[in-house]
């Protein structure tokens, strides 16, 4: 089975190298950078070295798998293209372990186990050993030089299967099961906890947060969402998880909605919106800022680039 993002109608507009609130603002508000060259939804991203990597996702309304592969520098605002992934995907996720950037699992019409790793250094890809449970719209997560690969969605449909990887043995290891199988979840880690946001499952959107614990290999349920969606984006900075965008319902537009999360007062609180509704944008950390890559405003996928400054 393969799930297809249902889009809304309406346009964004983008204004190159414009802030989105008043130039005296020092912190919490959003700023434009420079458009990716290749529009795309729920992109997989991440980030080695202060580079962003984007690479497949959505790259036109018909789902089809995609290779594309991009570095953002943030400090010159601009583009290159990289090596094209070698198995083209799309619904996947990434994760940067030990300067390598795995992207893991995906669909190709249906859910593949593939994972594959980028090397900076040598500009190469080589294949890794595949999940033991072939996912799509699954959330990754670093965790102790540990890549671990949460829910997402199945050949029978929501999953809760979590798999680590270790990279010295190159081996998957079936770990403790989410609470609920989920997907379209976004994940973060901080302060030596896994945290599994959102996603979608047998009884529609979930608001469930849940936290794992490797040490103990177990799940313990954190503050709930303000609201339910999936296909949000999910990032960290400075030990604050932040969800924003999603899909609000199957059918329904998408939402501008920007949240942080404290795990130390387990408390979530309202942060500026973006600056228009999106859905399936990619996420990544640079030097405490976080960046929003495409997603789904409209019809199309976006080459939008958003950077918000906590």
């Amino acid at each position: 089975m393969r799930l297809r993002i249902a889009l809304a109608l309406g346009t964004i507009p983008v204004i190159m190298g414009c802030t989105t609130t008043a130039p005296e603002a020092t912190h919490d508000y959003w700023e434009t950078r420079a458009p990716m060259p290749t529009p795309r939804a729920g992109a997989g991203v991440g980030v080695v070295n202060g580079i962003l990597y984007a690479l497949s996702g959505e790259e036109d309304n018909n789902s089809l798998p995609r290779s594309t592969f991009e570095a953002y520098d943030p400090s010159t605002n601009t583009w290159t293209s990289k090596p094209p992934l070698p198995t083209p995907r799309t619904s996947l996720a990434v994760g940067v372990l030990n300067g390598i950037l795995y992207a893991v699992g995906g669909d190709v019409g249906q859910p593949v186990g593939t994972v594959e790793a980028y090397d900076p250094l040598t500009n190469t890809w080589t294949t890794r050993a595949s999940l033991s449970v072939p996912r799509s719209i699954l959330g990754v997560g670093v965790l102790n030089g540990v890549l671990y690969a949460v829910g997402g969605f199945d050949s029978i449909g929501w999953s809760s299967t979590v798999e680590a990887y270790d990279p010295t043995t190159d081996q998957w290891t079936t770990m403790a099961s989410l609470p609920a199988s989920r997907g379209g979840l976004g994940v973060g880690v901080v302060n030596g906890l896994l945290y599994a946001v959102g996603g979608h499952g047998v009884a529609g959107l979930i608001t469930a947060v849940d936290a794992y614990d490797p040490s103990a290999d177990a799940w313990t349920t954190r503050a709930s969402l303000p609201s339910g969606r999936w296909y949000l984006g999910v990032g960290v900075v400075d030990d604050l998880l932040y969800a924003l965008g999603g899909k609000t319902e199957m059918d329904i537009p998408y939402t501008a909605a920007v949240e942080a999360y404290d795990p130390s007062t387990d408390a979530w609180a309202t942060r500026q919106s973006l600056p228009a509704i999106l859905g399936s944008p990619g996420m990544g950390t640079v030097d405490h800022v976080l960046y929003s890559v495409g997603g789904y405003s409209g019809g199309s996928p976006l080459p939008l680039v958003q950077a918000y400054h906590p």
